[in-house]
């Protein structure tokens, strides 16, 4: 069942830039009152003033900033997780502090945050979202991103079978700061927009989806990994 999300109240992280900060636009452009989370205050302030939403500075992976936004978080209907971090590269020359990093921004903080908030939402028949990507699939030079998307995408599940209302978004390559620095050259797929992926993830809830892949054609890979996974690796090295 979709959610209506007119009159409803959602709190969005990683609102500052990015996914997040087109997410606030498109839920404010379908009248839902908004909480943003985000570590950059003077971004996520500005985005607060276009979206008409109150901005709640916080680093997620602080125990007592995260308890700040556990209380914010306690009247909403909506919870839309989009705070992540990224690295690629050699895996052998990833720093130790950077795979703690990423689970705990990608994946220890989501769990935490909703878990907190989860009898709230199950009273008030809400919904959770979480922005996992693609590589979800297992990507060669992002093995820790990958892993942590995963690991949003079981966790996602597990909660649906929960009985409360789950959309997990999907994005192939976007761009956003996460990108900053680094080279994208392939000429298939192209770079999506962090308002496409915003649209498509708004629509997802509207609609009730379980899944929503940005674009569309991803399900074939996401789903091409869970029947035939050799086929799936055959075809990943040749791409990758």
């Amino acid at each position: 069942m979709g959610l209506t999300l007119r009159g409803r109240t959602a709190l969005v992280t990683g609102a500052s830039s990015g996914i997040g900060a087109a997410t606030a636009a498109e839920l404010a452009a379908n009248g839902c009152e908004l909480v943003l989370v985000g570590r950059d205050r003077r971004r996520l302030a500005e985005v607060a003033e276009r979206s008409g939403g109150r901005a709640l500075a916080a680093e997620l992976t602080d125990e007592a900033e995260l308890d700040h936004v556990v209380t914010a978080a306690r009247q909403v209907d909506l919870l839309v997780h989009c705070a992540g971090v990224g690295w690629a590269g050699d895996l052998a020359s990833m720093p130790a502090e950077r795979v703690a990093e990423l689970a705990a921004v990608n994946l220890t903080a989501p769990m935490l945050l909703t878990s907190a908030v989860l009898p709230e939402l199950r009273r008030r028949r809400g919904h959770v979202v979480f922005v996992s990507s693609i590589a979800a699939v297992g990507v060669r030079g992002e093995e820790v991103y990958a892993a942590t998307k995963a690991g949003v995408r079981v966790f996602a599940e597990s909660l649906r079978l929960d009985g409360i209302g789950v959309t997990t978004v999907f994005p192939g390559a976007v761009r956003t700061p996460f990108f900053a620095g680094r080279r994208y050259d392939r000429r298939f797929p192209r770079m999506l927009t962090a308002q496409e992926v915003a649209s498509a993830l708004v629509k997802g809830v509207q609609r009730g989806r379980a899944e929503v892949f940005v674009p569309a054609w991803l399900a074939v890979p996401a789903r091409l990994q869970g029947a035939a996974p050799g086929l799936f690796r055959g075809l990943a090295r040749r791409l990758g």
